[in-house]
């Protein structure tokens, strides 16, 4: 079920909150004079970049006043934030979780996961440390018993059933394929500014067309010869993957995708994917990542997951949402009395915003500023009302 096994989903997708093995104690910000450090930020940032599909495209750091590097720093930012505040809370009302807590959840996540096989295989895939993983889990365990700390969160089983009639797309699992990749990475567009950050004089906008160009023929040429060699001999596209695929991702684990659904990937990857036979090496494909080869090994007809298959997974859903909406209250609550200073204004979410807005407004003649006059006119007129 879609957003089923919500514990294993937060913890292998982000690891957003942990601080393992930080040195620099610099702080950025303070919050009831509780400091959130440079390293903390930096550790998150590059985390956050690493398992971004953007991070694929290029130096998203090279331009640290560029849209995505701004839009992600953002959400980087007040991520810590809330987690600081939630921390903050659970230690005020004396939470705390047990070695014995961590390994039950982790039993739990490697029984939803099909086995320890299983979860290794997902954390290699996503670069993730098993010691980091377990530190996450113990710190999404605190989350959920300080979501509980506010009232015991149950669901019935007529709300599992009730969401499971009124949701019917989500048990419909589409086809799927297995397929690897490599990945030689190439979007013009980032290219582009990686070229602009580092030079040390102004380019032409035909010089620039033409250094992209030239670095965009390189890597086709190097895609082709790739694709060509895997043609000929496809049992080396796992040694091929790990050695030339730009995937950070996959590429360690010989570009192994796993199984997913054709939404799952950009459409011009997905249309080649899922075209093609089993234990088959495409032709080399464009995406706005870059030059693709894709060997697809196997493939899944769609089905429907029946009631008391999905219950558990549903259960979990419910749970977890109830908890989230718990989070939420309680992080608005703390933050309407915390004491927050930035030390720098960099690290201002309000500030990000105002770079951000700028940007668009100078992008699209004035809309942003527009948009936001009009809804504070709106929610101003809806309270006169």
């Amino acid at each position: 079920m879609k957003g089923s096994k919500l514990l294993v989903t937060l913890a292998v997708s982000a690891l957003l909150f942990t601080g393992c093995g930080i040195k620099d104690q610099n702080a950025i910000i303070k919050i009831n004079d509780k400091a959130i450090t440079q390293a903390q930020y930096d550790e998150l940032i590059n985390k956050s970049i690493a398992q971004s599909p953007f991070g694929k495209i290029g130096d998203l750091k090279g331009n640290q006043d560029g849209f995505l590097y701004l839009m992600m720093e953002q959400q980087v930012i007040n991520q810590l934030i809330i987690q600081e505040l939630l921390n903050q809370e659970a230690d005020a009302r004396g939470i705390k979780v047990t070695n014995k807590d961590v390994d039950q959840a982790l039993k739990e996540i490697m029984d939803q996961m099909g086995g320890k096989e299983q979860l290794m295989n997902v954390l290699k895939q996503n670069g993730i440390s098993v010691n980091d993983f377990r530190n996450d889990v113990k710190n999404q365990v605190k989350m959920q018993k300080l979501a509980n700390s506010v009232g015991k969160i149950t669901v019935s089983d007529k709300e599992c059933e009730d969401f499971y009639k009124k949701n019917p797309d989500n048990f419909k699992n589409p086809q799927q394929v297995r397929a690897s990749h490599i990945l030689i990475s190439a979007n013009e567009y980032q290219l582009g500014e990686d070229i602009k950050s580092k030079s040390k004089k102004e380019i032409s906008n035909e010089d620039l067309k033409a250094q992209v160009e030239k670095i965009m023929t390189e890597k086709k040429a190097l895609a082709d010869k790739l694709d060509k060699e895997l043609k000929a001999d496809s049992s080396k596209f796992a040694e091929y993957a790990k050695k030339y695929s730009e995937d950070p991702g996959s590429a360690k684990i010989g570009g192994d995708l796993g199984f997913f659904a054709k939404e799952q990937m950009v459409p011009e990857f997905s249309k080649v994917a899922f075209s093609l036979k089993p234990n088959t090496v495409s032709d080399v494909v464009k995406t706005p990542y870059g030059y693709h080869i894709i060997f697809v090994q196997d493939r899944r007809e769609p089905m429907v997951t029946p009631y008391e298959k999905a219950k558990s997974g549903i259960k979990d859903y419910l749970t977890n949402e109830k908890q989230i909406q718990a989070l939420d209250k309680l992080t608005s609550s703390a933050k309407k009395k915390a004491k927050i200073e930035y030390m720098d204004d960099k690290y201002n979410p309000e500030e990000i915003q105002k770079k951000l807005s700028k940007q668009v407004d100078d992008a699209t003649g004035g809309a942003a500023t527009k948009i936001k006059e009009q809804t504070k006119k709106n929610q101003t007129d809806k309270s006169k009302k």
